[in-house]
This record gives structure tokens, sequence and C-alpha cells, in this order.
């Protein structure tokens, strides 16, 4: 019974994601930093994190990014989900593990490594250096995204609590 609401668990924070990406791509671009989100689903990412475990934040990470780029996307954004997604929530790991931060810090520090690994994925397949002018912009982006996605997580994480689910 334990497994099976675990697994049911995994799903509905899965579909949550994944509709958040959806609502996100629906907004209109930023125009002032071309490429830049809002990170919603990274919220679903930080509740798994301080409710759940590390394996299932990364799981339902994983999961999400893979079928979002099927469903909406292709192999690019398949290429760039997974490298900011990667790099973004071993940062935010790294930083939990350490209980000296909270959820907002984490949230900032997943927002502005999401950002680094996209533009590292871009330097490769463009093989141009010229793009790390563009990650002070994306900096100050992750920075902000980051800040309102961690205190929407905080608000998220008092008032729901995923193992009554």
């Amino acid at each position: 019974m334990k497994r099976a609401q675990g697994l049911a668990r995994h799903g509905i924070l899965v579909s949550f994601a994944m509709i958040l990406s959806y609502v996100e791509a629906q907004i209109p671009a930023f125009w002032a930093v071309p490429g830049m989100k809002l990170g919603l689903t990274n919220i679903v990412v930080l509740l798994a994190l301080y409710q759940m475990d590390t394996k299932s934040a990364l799981v339902i990470n994983g999961i999400r990014i893979f079928l979002v780029a099927i469903l909406f996307g292709n192999g690019m954004s398949l290429a760039y989900s997974a490298a900011g997604g990667l790099l973004s929530a071993s940062m935010m790991i790294l930083l939990k593990k350490t209980g000296r931060f909270r959820m907002i810090t984490v949230s900032i520090a997943g927002g502005i490594f999401h950002n680094i690994g996209q533009i590292l994925v871009a330097m490769v397949l463009l093989q141009t250096k010229a793009l790390a002018w563009y990650l002070v912009f994306l900096w100050c982006a992750g920075l902000a995204s980051g800040f309102l996605i961690g205190i929407l997580g905080e608000a998220l994480s008092k008032r729901i609590r995923l193992d009554e689910m």
C-alpha cells in the first residue's frame, strides 16, 4: 500500500509540474531578457526536495523534463532543459543538505544554476564562448525568479503536506 501511495504521489507531482510548465509556456516572453521564464515547475521540485527526499525530487524533475520535451518541445529543448534541470537540482540538493539555507535561498541558487546549465549547452552546441556575456542578464533573472518561486514554495509547503496525500 505504501509503495502505491508513493507512486501516486510522484504521479500527481509530475502532473502538477507539467501543468505549471504548460501555464508558463502561455506567458508571453519577457522582452528585456529573451528566453527568461519564471521557473514555476521549480515549486514542485522544492516541495519534493523539502517534504519527500532527494531521489524523489530528481525523479519527478527528470520525468517532467522528458515528458514536457516530448509533448511540447523537441530534442533541443530536452538538451537545454536537462542540463539546466540537472545543474539546478544538484545545487539545490547540495545547499539543502547543509541545513544552512532557507527554501528561498535554495530556490534562488536553483534559478541561477538552471540558467548556467542552459548557457553552457548553448555554448557547446553553437560552438561559441560569446554567449557567456548573456549570463549577467540571466543571473539577474534567475535571482528574481528564484526569489519569487522560493516565496511561493515556502508558502505552499506550509499549506500542503505531501505525506498526507
